[in-house]
């Protein structure tokens, strides 16, 4: 089972900056991140955890599929 501690730091780890919208994260980097941790989550369960528990992002994916793009909205923190 998943530790939370390791769950935020895969998140944390998995943020990248983009010029135009500022700290992001894609769900494909967060799963990527999570096996370094020996968790194995599929897309759409990384996008249920990031919905929930990350209110501050944002999702703006402008293709179809399970590989979510969020930003960090305006005064927004990682939870």
């Amino acid at each position: 089972m998943a530790r939370d501690y390791e769950i935020r730091a895969a998140f944390v780890n998995a943020i990248k900056t983009d010029v135009k919208h500022g700290r992001i994260v894609a769900a494909s980097d967060f799963v990527r991140e999570l096996e370094n941790f020996n968790h194995y989550w599929s897309l759409a369960q990384a996008n249920k955890w990031i919905a929930f528990y990350q209110p501050f992002f944002r999702d703006y994916t402008d293709h179809e599929g399970d590989n979510k793009v969020y930003f960090l909205a305006n005064h927004g923190y990682v939870k």
